[in-house]
């Protein structure tokens, strides 16, 4: 791909935009299954329970959380208007259930203690101030919530042609570290490994990630 295709597509990953961004999205949701799949295994899920996803993408996989346990309330959160939009479409049969959040992305638009469990993929290298914002994550979550926060590793994402633009990336050890500094107390960390089509061109690579279950 040419550096300006690949900086469009840095773009649409950070924040999906019109047809473009749809399209992303789709691929988005199919490159990232595998770790939001565990991502959501890792939440251990239980009835009665809100759920918050910051940065829900086109949220194919809303179905997947809600099966998990009975009577589960997801709310998605995203600054793409155009992921928004195309998240309620997708989900229109899980409306009494699934709610859809647009926002800026730097404040949370939640009263304090609102959800049992929130869980993350991919973004924490869009997060402008990320000690702020995890403790904004912090304040949303109830006492004895987990909150999945799920990256790849700089070693692998260095690799890929699109993070040269605006992505901050992370080791396990670094991430460790940020999450420190915020409120939160107690993590637990656990490295995974996976084949994945990537995402400029059909050649399957070999992605390197880390799932952190942070506690209060």
């Amino acid at each position: 791909m040419e550096r300006e295709d690949l900086k469009i597509l840095a773009q649409n990953l950070a924040n999906p935009q019109g047809p473009k961004g749809i399209e992303i999205g789709e691929m988005m949701n199919a490159t990232n299954i595998g770790m939001t799949l565990e991502s959501i295994k890792t939440l251990l899920i239980e009835d009665d329970e809100t759920i918050l996803e910051i940065g829900h993408g086109n949220a194919g996989h809303v179905k997947s959380i809600l099966n998990k346990a009975q009577n589960v309330k997801y709310t998605g959160i995203d600054i793409s208007e155009t992921m928004h939009d195309e998240a309620k479409r997708l989900n229109e049969e899980f409306k009494n259930q699934a709610d859809f959040v647009l926002y800026e992305g730097t404040i949370l638009p939640f009263e304090d203690q609102t959800f049992d469990k929130i869980f993350t993929v991919n973004t924490v290298y869009f997060w402008k101030q990320p000690i702020e914002y995890l403790n904004e994550i912090y304040r949303v979550l109830k006492d004895n919530g987990t909150f999945v926060l799920t990256f790849g590793q700089r070693d692998f994402m260095e690799k890929l042609p699109f993070t040269q633009f605006d992505f901050t990336l992370y080791n396990t050890d670094e991430m460790e570290q940020t999450v420190s500094k915020s409120y939160f107390k107690r993590m637990k960390i656990s490295e995974k490994e996976e084949e994945v089509k990537s995402k400029t061109g059909n050649e399957t690579i070999t992605r390197n990630y880390t799932v952190l279950t942070i506690k209060k």
